[in-house]
This record gives C-alpha cells, structure tokens and sequence, in this order.
C-alpha cells in the first residue's frame, strides 16, 4: 500500500452531506483501548441529568396542573418550611448530590488512577512522538534509528501523523507560541499543548483507517485552521512507512534548519 499524504477532506464533505441528523449527533467513531470508559460516564452523566429534568418538568407541569385557579380558586400560600417540605427538598439534594456529582466523581477518579495515570513501562515498548503546537498547524516528531530525540534520522511530520495499531503510544507535548490542546476526537482523549511546559498523554490505537486531529482550545483568530490528519496503520504497514520516512529525513534533514530541529530530550 501507498503511504502518501491521504487526501480526505474531500471524502469527508461527501460524506457528511449523506449523513442523518442522528448520524450527526453521535460520537466519532471510538478506535482506542479505554475511550469506551468517557463514553460511558459521558452517557451516565447525559442520563442521570435527563432523569432528573424528568422529574423536574413532571413536578412543575403537575403542579400548574393541580393547583390551577379553576381547581382552586383560592390561592394557597406557603413558605414552604413544613417538615415534609424540607424533608423532601432534602431527599431530592441529596439524591442528586450523591447519584450524579459524587457518583461522577469516583467513576472518574478510577479510571484515571487504575487507567490513564498507569503510563507504559520500557518493556511494553511504546511508540515516542513529541507534538509542537503553533499557530497554526501541528508538528509531529518521530526519533530515528539511534532512538534519540533531535537528530538527524528523526521524522518530522506537519499536521500528519501516522500511528501503529495495538501498540501503545505516548506523546510529549509542547507549545511554541499560545496555549493549545492536542485533540484525539476517535480516541476520545486531549492535552493541553502550554508554552514552555511538558505535558504528555498516551493511548492505544485499535483500527486502522484516516480520522481527524484538532486543537481544543481557542487559540486565535485561526484556531479553525489547526486541524491535522491521523493515518492508523496495522504495525506491518507502519513499520514499513516509517523505514520509508527515515531514509528519506536522512537524505533532506539540514541541521541548520530551525524548523526541522525544535525537538526536546525526552522525559519519561
């Protein structure tokens, strides 16, 4: 297979022109290990709020129902400081309280301790990739042969990033200029991409296809423009590419060009 910049922008119009409005308001496609888990505590959190607006719309429109002046035309004053009053708005707080905010809070406390925070050891052998942000585009660093951040057999990738699939990558980001955020919408995860400070992320890809990247943050008066593609390959096909890349950096790499050579020394 080919291994040229996929053009999508293209595939992408038509296809979304085909697509029904419910099409268009469910989530992309989830192509990683643990996005599953925001997608079921976003639905949890999307539910329980459902329910619980129910349940609102059903005591104020029962309400108005009830107590309408033709039932009663005198009207009933209360301050609503009954015990049964207080019992109730307690129950109600308290439910929402504890089965919505406190609920959420747990579910996402574990998974980013038993998950997210458990970052991939040396001997699981992960992809490296540093991200430089800038407005307005995406910088993507591959290390070559020598495994060495900014050297000359490093691959250098503008807004095109190319990943294996079941093998876990982590990324070092970076900002060059104003505060961004690196955003994996298939993968249902993003990072901050912040001016002189290191932050880092990891995920593993599951399929193989073209997605998108975007920034996260408002950035600019361009912020619209810093969209980048992901190419996920199965790790045959990666590795072929990225042997195809390296003697190619080897051949155009100029280390006096300040704009192949912005990598930093890795931090793990």
């Amino acid at each position: 297979m080919g291994f040229l910049t996929p053009v999508y922008a293209a595939v992408v119009s038509t296809t979304s022109k085909q697509m029904s409005l419910w099409e268009r308001m469910t989530p992309p496609e989830d192509i990683s290990v643990n996005g599953h888990l925001i997608d079921w505590l976003f639905g949890y959190t999307t539910y329980m709020n459902l329910f619980f607006f129910a349940l609102v719309c059903i005591g104020l429109f029962g309400f108005s129902y009830k107590y309408a002046a033709k039932r009663h035309p005198k009207p009933y004053y209360t301050y609503g400081n009954k015990k049964i009053h207080i019992i109730i708005a307690t129950v109600i707080g308290l439910s929402v309280f504890l089965g919505i905010d406190m609920n959420i809070t747990r579910i996402s406390n574990d998974d980013y301790v038993n998950v997210f925070a458990k970052w991939p050891k040396a001997d699981e052998n992960p992809l490296r990739i540093q991200a430089l942000g800038q407005q307005w585009a995406w910088h993507f660093r591959y290390a070559g042969a020598d495994n060495v951040f900014n050297t000359e057999d490093d691959v250098v990738q503008l807004n095109d990033l190319r990943l294996p699939t079941d093998r876990k990558v982590v990324i070092q980001v970076l900002s060059k200029d104003v505060i961004h955020s690196l955003y994996f919408p298939n993968a249902r995860r993003k990072v901050d991409a912040i001016p002189g400070r290191l932050t880092r992320m990891w995920w593993e890809p599951t399929k193989a296809g073209t997605w998108d990247i975007a920034c996260a943050e408002m950035c600019g008066t361009y912020h619209y423009r810093m969209k980048a593609s992901l190419t996920t390959y199965s790790q045959e096909d990666f590795a072929v590419w990225l042997a195809e890349a390296q003697e190619k950096a080897l051949q155009e790499n100029d280390p006096e060009n300040p704009e192949l050579f912005w990598g930093w020394k890795w931090q793990y």
